[in-house]
């Protein structure tokens, strides 16, 4: 299998805050539009035919972009990982520990943070250091 290499802090961070913005403004026109319509009207079934369709596009757009933005997130976290000499397999880890109640507070906080310390310098298993430093003096 190729290996993906290695991502910087903001490469990873970036990306991150690119995703978070969309489903921001997604959840913010879902809630404009779905709860604000049915707040306005009298009765659900007085609600609008073209807002029920615009609901069903924008729902479907929500679930082409997570649809699309899925392998990319997934490949700059492992990447991510890669950087700090980890394997990308970390990250299943995480995602498990996800589903334990309690747990799951604590493996976020650490997952927050190992992708918040800086790569190793120099090249590592992975791959040359993305940022171009080197232990090596010359």
């Amino acid at each position: 299998m190729k290996q993906l290499g290695r991502a910087p802090r903001s490469e990873y961070w970036f990306c991150t805050l690119f995703v978070v913005l969309v489903m921001l403004a997604f959840i913010t026109v879902f809630f404009v539009f779905g709860f604000g319509a049915a707040l306005l009207s009298e009765s659900a079934e007085s609600l609008s035919i073209m807002s029920i369709v615009l609901l069903i596009v924008l729902s479907l757009a929500f679930y082409v972009f997570l649809f699309f933005s899925f392998v990319p997130m997934l490949a700059i976290t492992v990447r991510r990982f890669h950087d700090r000499n980890m394997s990308g397999w970390w990250y299943l880890g995480f995602i498990l520990l996800g589903f334990i109640p309690f747990i799951n507070l604590i493996s976020f906080i650490a997952f927050i943070v190992i992708m918040c310390l800086p790569g190793t310098k120099g090249e590592n298993r992975f791959g040359v250091d993305p940022l171009g430093s080197s232990t090596d003096p010359e």
